[in-house]
């Protein structure tokens, strides 16, 4: 039996033990997004806290209340503007927690808004500096989520974590100078506990990199440079870099001191796969676009990375585009799915990438070794196709674009004129495709486009544009320039497509429900049936949608939410391309749907 005294001493402890097991209790709901939310993400219905609907990007919810019978019954359930006069480029795919919905907007805005609503519970607009030089418009693709702060990128070369309660700032870290032609509009990916952001301004000689931090802090951890011969480093506690080993081989693949401004900016959001513990990142066209300039390779350029989330460390790489000469990038979404080889029959765990050039590539997602490459597009000039042996393009020499550098040439003089297909703007550009596993197809949001182009002397000037190159955009066919289209990855074929008369620039949105939903430039957001490419249902929603869709769940109803807002890279730098579309009106707003109850 216990003394008094004994009763006494213990009851500090007692209480002592009581305050710190409520303390952990107040402490994990303070959290708020966990890393499991984040691993579950793709499974767990009733929110999302990824930029792809999962850590794999593969932007399918097993959702099926909205189906092919039940979709005429698609309502709008409430929308909101974003106001005043910034209503260009709205990219944003919203994140879904806690009764909020987190959208982004044109010019480095961020909403806080009511999911069952629309009511606007927070803003912050980041104020810009004159001079900001985005390649592609004001654009932003939206957020990442993580414990009780809600982080995104600007035009300036910032990253901004609010709370997400409050939207009062928590941290802001500089990502870079803006004054030498950086930016950032990705959405940044949470990975283990570490934010994973990438750099926009391959067009202005930037470093191209992928970088870890604190998300609840902004603080480094680790930087991996994706153009060769640059030094990568990880951070102590006190923030001094410490190097963590050269990206490949100085000089291996790039001449002289032009890998020092070598471009290959990592401008999409990074996937994650815990399959195989690594991250996938996609990098931009090496610079400048004058290949003349810089015989090689051009490592790791125009290519897909996969690193090591905890090391920092380039695992495998496999370069779509060596020797970029046409402006094809390689920074498309790397997805990952269950492949399965036609030749053993056996499940290989593989990603695939529908690439600016015009190729869709299957790869082993561990080490990278090609599995399969097929067009997506009707016309690919530049190469004749790619050799499965090596995995390189077999290119078409005769459709590079000219030397200016010729013997005999004047001074300033342009190279030989050459019409390319896909053009610049790429077979698939930023619009993110879907992966059903119910069906096995890949549903991507093509273009059907070539170019003039031409290469032309130019030297290196911070802050400038860096290209050595010009061009024109044309339609290849009279009907259609965008079309929807069921890929299925192991035979190569296209299973279906839908037409449209404007370049498509949105992304997709896969469902168990049967559903492939998808925004227009016209306006409208479409569902067709994921099997048949059958139309089902559309609603005009006012701008055109550059933006992929996305749905959850809420005590048993079904939801669709879309962003609308015409803006992007088509109006600025499409050519006779934009003057076939410039009657299309700008905008943002962001519509929500769900199934109207009779």
């Amino acid at each position: 039996m216990m003394s008094k005294n004994m009763r006494q001493r213990a009851l500090p402890v007692v209480l002592t033990a009581l305050s710190v097991a409520l303390a952990g209790i107040g402490s994990a709901q303070a959290k708020g997004v966990t890393d499991e939310d984040i691993l579950k993400d793709a499974e767990l219905t009733h929110q999302i806290v990824t930029h792809g609907l999962g850590t794999k990007g593969q932007r399918y919810s097993p959702l099926k209340q909205i189906n092919p019978d039940t979709v005429r019954n698609l309502v709008p359930a409430w929308a909101f503007s974003f106001g005043g006069e910034k209503q260009r480029g709205q990219q944003s795919q919203p994140l879904i927690h806690d009764g909020k919905m987190f959208v982004t907007g044109s010019y480095s805005r961020i909403y806080a808004l009511d999911v069952k609503t629309g009511q606007k519970l927070w803003k912050y607009e980041h104020r810009l500096p004159e001079g900001i030089m985005p390649c592609c418009d004001v654009i932003n693709r939206g957020a990442a989520i993580y414990g009780d702060v809600v982080i995104f990128g600007t035009l300036d070369a910032q990253l901004v974590a609010l709370n997400k309660d409050t939207g009062k700032v928590v941290w802001r870290e500089r990502i870079d100078d803006y004054k030498a032609g950086y930016s950032m509009t990705a959405a940044p990916q949470i990975v283990k506990g570490k934010l994973i952001t990438g750099v926009s301004g391959g067009e202005f000689g930037v470093m191209g990199r992928v970088e870890a931090r604190d998300p609840l802090t902004g603080k480094m951890i680790w930087m991996r440079p994706v153009v060769e011969g640059h030094m990568g480093y990880t951070y102590d506690k006190d923030g001094k870099a410490i190097e963590n080993g050269v990206s490949g081989t100085v000089n291996a693949t790039w001449p002289g001191d032009l890998w020092k401004t070598g471009g290959a900016a990592t401008w999409q959001a990074a996937y994650y796969d815990p399959d195989v513990d690594l991250i996938f990142m996609g990098t931009g066209n090496p610079a400048p676009w004058n290949s003349w300039l810089r015989p090689g390779d051009n490592l790791y350029s125009s290519a897909t990375v996969a690193i090591s989330p905890d090391t920092g460390k380039i695992v495998w790489h496999y370069q779509s585009t060596p020797h970029d000469g046409w402006d094809y990038d390689g920074v498309n979404e790397f997805i990952s799915f269950e492949y399965k080889d036609p030749k053993t029959g056996n499940l290989v765990k593989a990603g695939g990438k529908a690439d600016r050039n015009g190729f869709f590539f299957v790869n082993d997602r561990a080490t990278g070794k090609l599995l399969n490459a097929f067009p997506f597009v009707s016309r690919i000039d530049w190469a004749k196709g790619i050799d499965m042996e090596t995995g390189r393009p077999i290119w078409d020499d005769s459709k590079r674009p000219g030397n200016p550098f010729v013997e005999g040439a004047a001074e300033g003089a342009k190279g030989e004129v050459v019409f390319n297909a896909p053009s610049f703007l790429g077979g698939k550009n930023q619009m993110p495709m879907a992966f059903s596993p119910d069906t096995g197809y890949f549903y991507v949001p093509a273009n059907e486009w070539g170019m003039d182009i031409w290469n032309e002397p130019v030297s290196y000037k911070r802050g400038a544009a860096y290209l050595g190159a010009g061009f024109t955009i044309k339609p290849l066919y009279e009907d259609y320039i965008g079309a929807m289209r069921a890929v299925d990855p192991v035979s190569g074929k296209i299973v279906w497509e839908v037409k449209n008369n404007a370049p498509l620039w949105g992304g997709v949105l896969t469902t168990g429900g049967n559903l492939v939903f998808y925004g227009t430039p016209e306006g409208y957001l479409k569902a067709v049936n994921a099997k048949t490419g059958e139309e089902v249902w559309q609603f005009q929603t006012g701008s055109g949608v550059i933006a992929p869709p996305v749905t959850w769940d809420d005590n048993g109803e079904q939801y669709v939410a879309v962003v609308s807002g015409w803006g992007g890279a088509v109006p600025l730098w499409g050519g006779d391309v934009a003057k076939r579309v410039n009657f299309l009106e700008q905008g943002g707003m962001v519509w929500v749907f769900k199934l109207h109850k009779n």
